[in-house]
């Protein structure tokens, strides 16, 4: 594992852009209609549930990553091939996010231009952080992390006093019941951001000052969930729960409708450009966890030599990911149970209760005569 610290502000600025990924911009929790912004709210409860199920594991393992403590739970064989999993899971999951990123630029602003040609510069951009180490991308994710709230407010103020704001359309509360919500969490919203971030078991280890993993972890949580919970509330006062629905990228669609004066118009450049700063973060998470699982795995000296081929591998899955939105939508409803679900919960909690029945034995173990 490489020889990197990450300071608390750092680790914050990566959790909460990783949380924010495409979430911000996608049709987000939206199948629970007027309560979306709710079910986010219940995911975010549920997500701090997730936390102490990746904090306790940390706490028995503080010096190791997931693929390595899997290996001292399961054992060699199976903990390896589980740690091979989340390498598998990890790169999936960074050509999805990379994927989507590419489809709202061609969406919105470059309708012209092939999608590979979006992809490979920003997934070799990537590489290069990577290849120069954790650190660099911490220190970026720090300047970028203001960028990206000043980005927040200008479009969040620009939005409420354009007279587009309708929040009677949030109403009636639980319109529909209980239902819809609690099929909106189990298993997309909890999973989808906040069960994602079982990547940064691959990185607690890194963390200068381990003592504040627990404020560090939770801080990026609630208040990225409370953003996120916002955004979508904001998005259905100003087009309708209906319109939310069918948009591909509602928060575009909001921001578009922005008109003051016929002169403050067209700010869609906002709502791209948060994307790229938190797609970019997030999908470099991922790439670089899945290195470093890779050189644990198979007992590397280091990441720089595969950070460049893993990126090609990354390419291709993106463009082979699926032919259009729909499908990739489609694909996104499937994978919350096959594939979100048993990763980022199953597996963890079963880690969590093996672990303390391993230490439970180990302690009712009798000590060895002298």
């Amino acid at each position: 594992m490489e020889k990197a610290k990450l300071s608390v502000i750092q680790l914050f600025a990566m959790m909460f852009m990783f949380n924010m990924g495409t979430a911000l911009v996608i049709s987000y929790g939206i199948s629970a209609k007027k309560d979306a912004w709710f079910a986010i709210l219940l995911s975010m409860a549920a997500g701090i549930i997730l936390f102490f199920i990746y904090y306790l594991l940390f706490r028995q393992y503080p010096k190791l990553p997931l693929t390595s403590y899997s290996r001292e739970i399961f054992g060699k064989y199976l903990g390896w091939a589980v740690g091979f999993l989340y390498i598998l899971y990890f790169l999936h999951v960074s050509s999805k996010n990379i994927r989507e990123l590419g489809d709202l630029f061609v969406s919105s602003t470059l309708q012209e231009t092939p999608l590979v040609v979006i992809i490979i510069p920003l997934v070799l951009a990537i590489c290069y952080v990577l290849y120069m180490g954790i650190e660099v991308l911490a220190r970026t994710s720090e300047v970028f992390i203001v960028i990206l709230f000043l980005f927040g407010i200008a479009g969040n103020f620009f939005v409420l006093v354009s007279g587009n704001v309708e929040f009677h359309n949030l109403r009636p509360f639980l319109e529909d019941g209980w239902k819809p919500i609690l099929d909106t969490i189990f298993p997309y919203t909890i999973t989808f951001p906040f069960g994602e971030m079982i990547a940064f078991t691959m990185l607690l280890p890194l963390l200068n000052k381990s003592k504040y993993v627990k404020k560090v972890w939770l801080s990026a949580l609630i208040s990225s969930g409370l953003i996120l919970s916002w955004t979508v509330s904001l998005n259905i006062a100003v087009l309708s729960v209906e319109v939310t629905e069918r948009a591909t990228f509602p928060t575009l669609a909001t921001v578009g409708k922005i008109d003051l004066l016929d002169f403050v118009q067209r700010l869609d450049a906002i709502v791209v450009f948060t994307l790229l700063i938190t797609v970019f973060f997030k999908a470099s998470i991922y790439i670089y966890v899945a290195v470093i699982a890779i050189t644990d795995l198979f007992g590397l000296k280091n990441h720089y030599r595969i950070t460049f081929p893993i990126g090609v591998i990354v390419i291709y899955l993106s463009m082979a990911t699926s032919s259009n939105i729909p499908e990739h939508s489609a694909e996104g409803q499937l994978e919350a149970f096959y594939l979100h679900l048993p990763l980022t919960i199953i597996i963890p909690l079963v880690m969590l209760i093996v672990a303390y029945i391993k230490k439970f034995f180990k302690k009712k173990k009798p000590a060895r005569p002298l």
